[in-house]
């Protein structure tokens, strides 16, 4: 007891302050501590404490109070104190505290600026820290999003490797050295899009191959059996052709001039005059001098029409040389409006064919309505265009010979087939059945470089495509390039979005095999080179190996009658995509698919299907190429294909060679 009232006064001074705290608890405390040996009753803890406490109280009486305008150095340079020396074993009380600063020590400025900033250090520490791994965490995040984008977008990808161990595919083989020969001569390769779906395609067609296809594949609804041909029936009178001579020169290309012949015919039976031969203006888009006898054949056309109107080969000699522009004969497009009415015709053209004799028509493209139109009018427009019109021999033994190779096994002889390939048809029937291994897909890429570039949408390809185009639209389509100068046209994307653009190949085969065609489905492509050459339509045949052209049905001896006639190669293809046992069309608006897809409706008898996608429906589809997932993807295309596949009459003012379901021109069997 001697040594606890020896203690120094401060440790006096904190005893007493800890025995009234502990009188408040517990009273018999200091008996307790009387009875307990001093080593026995300290803990450890306590210990520890009491010499932290010491350590500060020392401290704080060694050294006088630093200035505070030097408290920064006192932070960072501690003075060092001399702690005085101390009994090892210190007896202590149960009851006696860890011993703290006294208040003289603790309210001094010093040691009150050091509490202050050791708590404010402490504090920021944690904050801090928190704030390094949420920025770490979110960098970590961005570049794994960065890099994602980077793989889905084909745009980020390197346009030109080369590879140092090219694989042994024949495709990519071919694919590695068109970008070879394309880096040599400064220019990139077309860029194929899509890149991320097509690889779900291909996956998806491998799964399927072992699973059966779609039954309505290759049919259309039960209800198209309904409607039969019966536009050849005739129930008026002959037209004489008195009132004067109809010249027309169609423009365009073979699928504007079939429209322009069918139009001219029953403008001449509208004034009761004679038609004289079509003729064909030079394109110097199609740069085709073919004219109306290399492509029909002139004597039945007049033979079958005979009952319909007069048509005669030449002018009466009498008229040949009048001028026809000086006397007012020769009538313009700006001259009759679009899809014009009958009574204009009646009103403004027959005066002038009844006071000069003869009317030249220029261009004539689409200057007859579809509504409203006599009902007799209307069906010898249908006669004409699915009977009156038949391609001449050297086209019909080509084509039979071309349908007879994608086949493998020519169907029996069907009205379509008598019409489109004549007595060649029947020399080229084998024996035996057809079956399924012969059905053949034919596809419509309206992808021609003209295509492209009138329809001012972006495919890939960077500024020099860009500039490409360009050049082309200046030189074979001013009139677009001048309103370009005068006027805000829709942009690319607004084009695309709103279903304007033309199906690249990519986006077509991507929509083929998402309906459920199968990876062995053979595919006739048709139409001229497509834009971007080899490059892109490997696109397709990636997918479709079983790919064909009439360039690759037919040898080099076969297709030279045909070199440098793109109307007499269109019409191999119209043959073709006609016969197919399915057709698949990329482009609505194109006159070759609306053709094609009217002939198959009236000749086909439900069993020749056509696909008609709704280009803006698909382009919304399309966009999401970089996150959809196949399932919908598939879904999503069935569904708009299905819509589209719905029978119905021909609605008021469209036209009826893509829409003959009609009374004018078909019957309808309701048993």
């Amino acid at each position: 007891m001697a040594e606890s009232t020896a203690s120094p006064p401060l440790a006096q001074a904190h005893t007493t302050s800890h025995s009234f705290t502990s009188s408040r608890s517990s009273a018999p405390a200091d008996s307790t501590a009387e009875t307990t040996p001093d080593h026995a009753a300290e803990n450890p803890h306590q210990k520890l404490d009491r010499a932290h406490s010491r350590k500060q109280i020392q401290r704080a009486t060694a050294s006088p109070p630093p200035d505070p305008h030097r408290l920064n150095a006192a932070r960072s340079i501690p003075t060092p104190t001399k702690s005085p020396a101390r009994d090892p074993n210190p007896p202590l009380r149960m009851t006696e505290a860890p011993l703290l600063p006294p208040p003289a020590a603790a309210s001094s400025p010093a040691a009150s600026a050091l509490l202050r900033a050791r708590r404010r250090r402490r504090a920021w520490r944690r904050p801090r820290g928190l704030l390094c791994w949420g920025a770490l965490v979110a960098f970590f995040f961005l570049m794994n999003w960065w890099m994602f984008s980077r793989l889905q977008d084909p745009a980020a990808r390197p346009r030109f490797r080369l590879r140092r161990h090219p694989p042994a595919v024949a495709n990519s083989s071919l694919s590695t050295l068109e970008e070879v020969r394309a880096a040599d001569k400064g220019k990139r390769p077309h860029k194929v899009m899509l890149t991320r779906l097509l690889a779900l395609a291909a996956h998806a067609l491998a799964e399927a191959e072992s699973r059966p296809e779609p039954k309505d594949l290759w049919k259309e609804p039960i209800n198209a059996t309904l409607w039969r041909p019966c536009s050849d029936q005739r129930d008026s009178e002959v037209s004489e052709g008195v009132n004067g001579y109809i010249i027309i020169s169609a423009n365009g290309g073979i699928n504007q001039q079939r429209v322009a012949i069918c139009n001219a015919v029953t403008v001449s039976r509208l004034l009761n005059a004679t038609l004289v031969i079509p003729k064909f203006l030079y394109s110097n888009v199609w740069l085709d001098k073919s004219q109306f006898g290399d492509i029909y054949q002139e004597d039945y056309f007049i033979k079958y029409l005979k009952s319909d109107i007069r048509i005669v080969k030449e002018l009466p000699l009498e008229l040949q040389s009048l001028d026809l522009e000086a006397i007012g004969s020769l009538v313009n497009d700006t001259d009759v409006m679009k899809e014009a009415k009958p009574s204009i015709y009646v009103k403004k053209i027959l005066p002038i064919l009844l006071k000069n004799r003869v009317v030249h028509f220029v261009g004539f493209g689409n200057r007859l309505s579809f509504d409203p139109i006599p009902f007799e009018l209307q069906r010898l427009r249908c006669r004409c265009n699915f009977h009156a019109l038949r391609f001449v021999h050297k086209i019909q033994e080509t084509g039979a010979l071309l349908v007879k190779r994608l086949h493998g096994h020519m169907p029996h002889l069907s009205p379509l087939e008598d019409n489109l390939l004549g007595h060649f048809a029947r020399k080229s029937i084998p024996t035996g059945n057809r079956n399924e291994s012969s059905r053949y897909l034919a596809v419509h890429l309206r992808f021609e470089i003209d295509m492209v570039a009138y329809s001012l949408c972006y495919f890939g390809g960077g500024k020099d495509k860009e500039e490409e185009l360009e050049t082309y639209r200046q030189i074979h389509f001013p009139a677009l390039t001048e309103l370009k100068k005068t006027t805000k046209l829709p942009s690319a994307a607004f084009l695309r979005s709103e279903g304007k653009c033309p199906l690249a190949p990519e986006e077509a085969v991507l929509m083929l095999s998402a309906i459920g065609f199968k990876r062995s489905t053979s595919i006739y492509v048709a139409g001229a080179e497509i834009y971007g050459g080899r490059h892109r339509l490997a696109a397709i045949s990636r997918l479709y190996p079983a790919l064909v052209t009439k360039e690759s049905l037919l040898s080099t001896s076969e297709l030279e009658p045909f070199r440098n006639f793109s109307s007499q190669l269109a019409a191999l293809d119209f043959i073709a995509c006609a016969s197919a046992d399915a057709f698949a069309m990329t482009d609505p608006g194109s006159q070759f698919s609306s053709l094609v897809q009217g002939y198959r409706m009236y000749y086909g008898g439900g069993d020749l299907p056509t696909i008609r996608p709704n280009k803006r429906r698909l382009a919304s589809i399309l966009v999401k190429n970089a996150t959809i997932e196949w399932k919908e993807f598939e879904t999503r295309v069935k569904k708009l294909i299905q819509q589209t596949k719905q029978v119905h009459e021909r609605p008021v003012a469209r036209s009826i060679f893509r829409h003959p379901r009609c009374p004018e021109c078909m019957c309808r069997s309701d048993s």
